[in-house]
């Protein structure tokens, strides 16, 4: 399955690319997210809740960044178990640029699931992605306009992701990591959700 979109986020391209990196404000956003635990300096465990349909599972996954290029882009690879539910494994590629009033947020995701998951059926699977991924931009952005000040952006693309909280406790050596890490978490829990809803 693939997935695609932009968001205007109510935010600085900085500041947006900080709150990526951000473990707690990634797990706040995005639904049923349990925990991100950073496990190396580009890869990071999630642990989530999530039902696609008939099917409920609790999904552990890791996600690697790579070829970042901060605060303007970076890639995520992502793999998930959710037990007898099935799995998921992707990749994504998030960019960031000036964009009106905040920052553009764009997006590509690329991901296969097996087990329980596959057999859903592609359009309950497609609804759910886009339904999580409303409701993690929908998060983020409020978060973001009330760290910053600005109004909650309305997102003119239907697909989005939801919010992930953002953590504090981000390494200081590579914040451009962290907030890729944080962009990266979001794709990659919108990725493991989609796998999971789909």
């Amino acid at each position: 399955m693939e997935m695609s979109g932009e968001q205007l986020i109510p935010a600085s391209q900085a500041d947006t690319w900080a709150a990526l990196n951000d473990p707690e404000i990634l797990k706040a956003c995005v639904p049923g997210c349990e925990s991100i635990e950073r496990l190396a300096d580009n890869e990071y465990q999630m642990l989530m809740v999530a039902r696609i349909g008939p099917v409920s599972a609790k999904f552990k996954g890791k996600l690697n960044l790579s070829d970042l290029n901060p605060p303007h882009s970076y890639a995520i690879a992502f793999e998930g178990q959710g037990g007898a539910a099935g799995f998921g494994k992707g990749s994504a590629q998030v960019q960031l640029a000036p964009g009106g009033e905040g920052t553009m947020l764009s997006y590509q995701v690329k991901a296969n699931v097996g087990g329980k998951l596959a057999q859903i059926g592609s359009r309950l699977v497609d609804a759910a992605a886009r339904k999580i991924s409303q409701d993690f931009f929908n998060a983020f952005n409020e978060k973001m306009g009330s760290l910053h000040g600005a109004p909650a952006a309305a997102g003119h693309d239907e697909h989005h992701a939801e919010p992930v909280p953002r953590d504090p406790d981000l390494p200081t050596v590579s914040d451009a990591a962290l907030v890729f890490l944080a962009a990266g978490a979001l794709v990659v829990f919108v990725v493991a959700l989609f796998a999971l809803y789909g």
